[in-house]
């Protein structure tokens, strides 16, 4: 069946990196856009940044432009998220989402409710 495993989370002062991995199985994985979405406790699931299933396309949220870069590797079946001068507020799970419905993403498309496979998630802690 399809499926999505987050990994690259950790503890990480502010500043600092991580690299988060997603791995796909299941579904022909070139076809499929994927997201990256992370959820602080208390606070509304929000789409990070989501690349199209040729990786031509990218869109990012405000918060994280200049800092976080996505990337795939389809021979890999896998989707990154290079995570620089990381701060606190980005504190939160992070969830790797798929979808076969959009070939291309715009601004405006990096939004949960597009999304239809979903993986478990990776905790990001970032404190001092």
């Amino acid at each position: 069946q399809l499926q999505l495993v987050e990994s690259g989370g950790g503890l990480v002062q502010p500043g600092g990196s991580l690299r988060l991995s997603c791995a796909a199985s299941g579904f022909t994985f070139r076809y499929y856009t994927i997201g990256w979405f992370r959820q602080a406790p208390g606070k509304e699931r929000e789409g990070v940044s989501c690349i199209s299933s040729s990786g031509g396309s990218t869109v990012y949220a405000d918060s994280v432009k200049g800092r976080f870069t996505i990337s795939r590797d389809n021979a890999k079946n896998t989707v990154y998220l290079q995570m620089n001068s990381l701060k606190p507020e980005d504190t939160a799970v992070y969830y790797c989402a798929a979808t076969g419905s959009m070939r291309a993403v715009v601004p405006g498309t990096c939004v949960s409710r597009m999304y239809d496979y979903w993986g478990q998630g990776t905790q990001v802690t970032v404190s001092s």
